[in-house]
């Protein structure tokens, strides 16, 4: 009956620490690099992020004071 009762208080703070933990999705810091294909000044973030999509990054848009493409992928 010992035997029964510690294997059951066990399982018991077992299930009860395993609940108790939450998973957290890491959240990834964007890394910036300027567009190597975008030419000229930057107005339009839309135009600025296709170009950017279409050299393999997620995202970008028009930043700075000089305007220009900056393109956004995450960082591992």
């Amino acid at each position: 009956m010992a035997k029964f009762t510690s294997s059951a208080v066990f399982l018991l703070l077992l299930v009860v620490l395993t609940t108790e933990v939450e998973a957290v999705a890491p959240e990834f810091k964007p890394c910036k690099t300027a567009s190597n294909k975008f030419k000229g000044a930057c107005f339009s973030s839309s135009n600025c992020e296709s170009i950017c999509k279409t050299e393999g990054h997620v995202g970008g848009g028009c930043e700075g004071f000089r305007r220009r493409c900056i393109c956004t992928r995450p960082c591992f």
